[in-house]
């Protein structure tokens, strides 16, 4: 249930124009950005490389190429996960927008959940 929520959330949000921001600072980076949408990644999903999870990371490059603004895309994931996540979502940014992109790869801590978290950069940062 909770993955449809997830998932149900990532589509509707994707056709529509940029979210109010949520400023929330994690590094020097992205400090001058807004963030456009954050989510949880599922552990059971995550861990059988769920096809659904996998157009739904494409989903989430796809927002974040449609930014017009240079996006910065914060994965918090384990070590071992985040070449596959990192795969999934470069599969939804098209070639030419890539360059705008900045994809950080954060390690979770025992406790803290998986999350895909796209920030759009303020003009002037």
């Amino acid at each position: 249930m909770k993955w449809a929520v997830y998932s149900f959330a990532l589509l509707a949000v994707t056709g529509c124009a940029q979210l109010p921001a949520s400023f929330t600072a994690q590094n020097d980076r992205s400090a001058g950005a807004s963030e456009v949408i954050r989510f949880d990644i599922p552990a059971d999903a995550l861990g059988a490389r769920d096809p659904q999870l996998s157009a739904l990371l494409a989903k989430a490059g796809s927002l974040a190429a449609a930014q017009k603004q240079p996006t910065i895309v914060q994965v918090t994931a384990l070590g071992q996960d985040l070449p596959y996540i990192n795969h999934a979502i470069w599969k939804g940014v098209p070639a030419q927008r890539a360059a705008r992109i900045t994809l950080e790869n954060l390690t979770a801590g025992g406790n803290q959940s998986y999350s895909v978290s796209i920030k759009s950069m303020q003009s002037g940062s």
